[in-house]
């Protein structure tokens, strides 16, 4: 891969992470174009079958944009996000998947300069990683 663009889809949340995004966007702050994001409610609710179909699909990492202690939802968001995660890097393990193309940090919703040295830093990690 190390000569391949990576294309990294991100799991954002609506009221948390998304305006961050959107904000990145707003203020043209650049990073790679080879990433794609997902809407959801809270950080919790991704599925580990999401993350390893997106791998399934051609994407090189998942990043999950969570939702931390700010989540609306419940307090035990970080918790059940941080459990998901664990499944997942398993399950990954168990495909031959690098653990390290799944990555998760909490960002709240002005965010956006955070956000785009994560998705800069991902991509350069993942370009370095093999396939």
């Amino acid at each position: 891969m190390a000569n391949k663009t990576p294309k990294i889809l991100v799991f954002s949340t609506e009221k948390i992470s998304d305006p961050a995004i959107d904000l990145a966007g707003l203020l043209k702050m650049h990073y790679p174009p080879t990433i794609y994001s997902i809407p959801l409610r809270c950080s919790s609710s991704v599925k580990s079958r999401w993350i390893m179909h997106a791998f399934e699909q051609g994407f090189d990492g998942v990043f999950i944009a969570a939702d931390g202690t700010d989540c609306s939802y419940g307090e035990s968001c970080v918790d059940k996000t941080a459990a998901i995660i664990a499944q997942t890097h398993e399950m990954m393990k168990a495909k031959g998947i690098e653990p390290a193309r799944l990555k998760m940090a909490a960002l709240c919703s002005v965010c956006a300069e955070p956000f785009v040295k994560h998705m800069k830093s991902f991509y350069e990690a993942l370009s370095k990683v093999p396939a």
